[in-house]
């Protein structure tokens, strides 16, 4: 007898973004095998009687493999078992769904992706930046702050040339790199940009600055997500650069 798996997006964090079909998933799983982001207050919307496995691995530090959770996956799946797989964001970007669903397939298991609000909607959202903007850009490139062993670094100089806005998930420190990388590939050090630390949570927390002034900004409790472009700069006046949204947010010494 086999259940079935669902790969199913949490969202950013606040539990009221959570699709319907997200929740009713939730209040049906037998068992719920989450990353270490998913926020606690969207684990409350998991039935009572559901077995909770954190199975995150976060900044580095890796309590399980990514073969292991496919085993999991398999193996309570094979007892009959609803599972869920809930993933922060969307599954399908930048959430390991395609090896998941690959090892499903190779093992004939039935599952279904549930997708989800990604961090960059509600971050912009959070920030009042339009991702796009025929005034400024047309397009935007999803990138990751970091690579999979062996991978090359992206290349900063072709998408500083499509002039489109670059939202840059995971930068984790390297807000330096980044900055000089964008502005020896073309870009002004005046383009404005924008740190979101916990999108649409409670503890969120928003930093708008430009290029320039981009690795002076303070440490950003984990995640964070970085928004470049000038449709960051139509949002917010430049008098507004190097602060804190809103005006009475605090910094915080966590690093991200």
């Amino acid at each position: 007898m086999s259940g079935k798996v669902y790969l199913v997006g949490a969202g950013p964090g606040d539990p009221e973004l959570l699709t319907l079909k997200a929740a009713r998933i939730l209040r049906d799983a037998n068992v719920v095998l989450h990353d270490d982001l998913v926020s606690d207050a969207i684990l409350l919307r998991v039935a009572a009687s559901a077995y909770l496995i954190n199975v995150g691995k976060r900044c580095g530090t890796k309590s399980i493999t990514q073969s292991e959770i496919h085993q999991k996956m398999i193996a309570l799946s094979r007892q009959g078992l609803s599972v869920v797989r809930l993933k922060a964001g969307d599954p399908l970007i930048f959430g390991r769904a395609g090896e998941e669903m690959a090892a499903l397939r190779q093992a004939e298991i039935e599952f279904e992706v549930v997708p989800g609000v990604t961090s960059a909607l509600g971050a912009a959202a959070s920030a009042e930046i339009s991702l796009t903007d025929r005034r400024a850009s047309s397009s935007i490139v999803f990138i990751s702050g970091h690579q999979a062993a062996g991978k090359d670094a992206p290349d900063w100089r072709v998408l500083a040339a499509l002039r489109a806005t670059l939202v840059i998930y995971m930068p984790g420190r390297e807000h330096r790199r980044i900055a000089e990388s964008l502005q020896w590939s073309g870009l002004s050090g005046e383009t404005a940009c924008a740190i979101v630390s916990r999108a649409t949570t409670p503890g969120e927390k928003i930093y708008i600055t430009n290029l320039y002034h981009l690795a002076e900004a303070p440490a950003f409790p984990a995640p964070t997500l970085l928004i470049v472009g000038d449709v960051v700069g139509m949002a917010h006046d430049s008098a507004a650069w190097n602060c804190w949204l809103p005006e009475d947010a605090q910094p915080q010494s966590t690093a991200a």
